[in-house]
């Protein structure tokens, strides 16, 4: 059974930093390609961040403030989040994808990050 397991949200101010953790089980982590995405009230879910390997990607929204990375050896994916706007309000999604040969694709349940002064 896959479980991708978020953690991390929460509230913070503008300026401020949070630290979001998905923990993966069920799945060969170090061939899935690790993304965060998110959606807010009324909005489409969009990606903010994917890595694939060690290479990371970035929405421009977000590049120079959140980083991604991953830790194959303990099957977890996290993205740090600085310099938080109003804008990055949203319930953030951890996922995986796996190669085009598997077909897979699993979602995390969400956590929601509340930036707010």
């Amino acid at each position: 059974q896959v479980q991708l397991v978020e953690s991390g949200g929460g509230l913070v101010q503008p300026g401020g930093s949070l630290r979001l953790s998905c923990a993966a089980s069920g799945i060969i982590f170090s061939i899935y390609t690790m993304a965060w995405y998110r959606q807010a009230p009324g909005k489409q879910r969009e990606l903010v961040a994917g890595i694939t390997g060690g290479r990371p990607n970035y929405a421009d929204s977000v590049k120079g403030r959140f980083t991604i990375s991953r830790d194959n050896a303990k099957n977890t994916v996290s993205l740090q989040m600085n310099s938080l706007k109003l804008e990055d309000t949203a319930v953030y999604y951890c996922n995986a994808r796996g190669p085009n040969f598997l077909g897979s694709n699993y979602w995390g349940q969400g956590t929601q990050v509340t930036v707010s002064s």
